[in-house]
Parts: structure tokens; C-alpha cells; sequence
């Protein structure tokens, strides 16, 4: 089991995905974003503006 928080993957806050692959997690925190984009979440904004 790997586990790893948004903000490790460059992300804006303490939430942690647990899965037994990378690429789970990956999907994971993609759906993470996705969610936090709808919402409109500045912080979350922010950090995907700075990883383009």
C-alpha cells in the first residue's frame, strides 16, 4: 500500500490517497483536482496554474 497527500503531488492540501500503485493514486488525485476545479478552491487553483 502506497500513500501519498496532495501536496506531495504538488497539490494544495493534506489529503491523502492510499492505493497500491502509483497510477491509482494518480487517478486518485486527478479526480481530486478535478473536484477542487469545480468548486473553484483558490488554493487548488493556484497550485494547478503553478505546475503548468
Amino acid at each position: 500500500m502506497k500513500a501519498m497527500t496532495c501536496k506531495q503531488l504538488g497539490g494544495a492540501c493534506d489529503k491523502e490517497f492510499q492505493a497500491d500503485t502509483f497510477d491509482e493514486i494518480s487517478e486518485m488525485s486527478e479526480a481530486h483536482g478535478m473536484d477542487m476545479y469545480q468548486k473553484g478552491d483558490e488554493d487548488h487553483l493556484k497550485a494547478m496554474s503553478e505546475m503548468q
